[in-house]
């Protein structure tokens, strides 16, 4: 066999893959059917109902995966904890207290680990709810709640490697989370006060104007200046961008160094070019009260991405610019 021929046998195994986990979500989503008594609904209120953390548990790839849902139920608001079953029984077992609740994540069902674990965790006297895919498992009927987390096969070639089966037990996870959030009225806020350090957290708690350029920093032009004058501004305050303002201060227009080359290419003499030649008129804009976030998805979900914007006040006098940048790096 060719590499060629190699190479497109190892991308339609990797594109099937993604499709098998892909269709085996969208298979775990259409069991949640809508209504008060659905499994995942009773596993909120489930957890909900207990004052304590939420105790999660899984052994193989199903602990990966059980790591993985602990830390995103810590950052969206329920308390949560992983407990590695074996090291349960060797001291970890402490962390357990009355009013917490448990999850336990396992493919088959009938992890020896897992059901050993059971009688001592009801010694504090739990809800104990199970992200099993197989939902009549010995596990399983040691459960309040059951969250069907079944695949019809898993996405390697000869169906026996923890693919589709994680995929949906994270997925479950995840919405089971996401769900805990809403309910408990989890808010971006909330998010941002539990992800100080991270670039999440910086995004959600910082605004447009504690980042954004301004003053001597900015390239500010006149509508009247010379395409010289508007390059050796841009070239001194290099950001990417001229503001193109009026004597009041309010934004007429806005110059980028995609504007200047495109009237380099259009003109063969530049030297009569003025500012109000070149630059957008009415470019889009942020206020300096936005959230980096809402920044971030202003520039960035759109057909063309836009790497700088200016930052404009209710009276459009600008402010200073922003670059796609400074939201992901920050200043000091």
């Amino acid at each position: 066999m060719s590499p060629v021929d190699q190479r497109a046998e190892w991308l339609a195994a990797a594109r099937k893959v993604m499709e098998t986990e892909a269709q085996a979500i969208l298979s775990a989503s259409a069991r949640l059917v809508d209504g008060s008594d659905t499994s995942l609904i009773a596993a909120v209120e489930t957890i909900l109902g207990h004052s304590g953390k939420l105790i999660v548990t899984g052994i193989g790839k199903s602990g990966h995966v059980a790591r993985k849902i602990a830390a995103t139920l810590q950052s969206t608001g329920t308390p949560a904890v992983f407990l590695h079953p074996t090291e349960a029984a060797h001291g970890d077992l402490g962390v357990c207290q009355p009013g917490d609740s448990v999850l336990m994540i396992s493919k088959s069902g009938s992890t020896a680990e897992l059901l050993d674990l059971v009688p001592a965790l009801r010694e504090f006297r739990p809800a104990f709810v199970g992200i099993l895919g197989n939902p009549s498992s010995p596990l399983a009927r040691e459960m309040d709640v059951v969250l069907d987390a079944s695949v019809q096969r898993e996405a390697d070639p000869e169906g026996f490697t923890p693919t589709a089966s994680s995929a949906v037990a994270m997925a479950i996870g995840h919405a089971l989370a996401i769900a805990l959030m809403q309910a408990r009225g989890f808010t971006a806020e909330h998010f941002s006060r539990l992800h100080a350090g991270g670039q999440l957290g910086r995004n959600l708690r910082l605004r447009v104007g504690d980042v954004m350029h301004r003053g001597e920093e900015v390239a500010w032009v006149a509508p009247e200046d010379s395409l010289k004058h508007v390059v050796i501004a841009m070239s001194q305050r290099p950001l990417g961008a001229a503001c193109v303002m009026s004597p009041s201060g309010t934004l007429l227009g806005l110059i980028t160094d995609g504007d200047v080359r495109r009237a380099l290419q259009a003109h063969d003499d530049i030297r009569t070019l003025r500012a109000a030649d070149v630059m957008t008129p009415r470019p889009s804009t942020l206020a300096p009260e936005a959230l980096l976030h809402e920044a971030l998805a202003f520039m960035e979900d759109r057909p063309s991405q836009i790497s700088v914007v200016p930052v404009v006040d209710a009276e459009h006098r600008c402010l200073g610019l922003l670059r796609l940048h400074d939201i992901y790096q920050g200043r000091e």
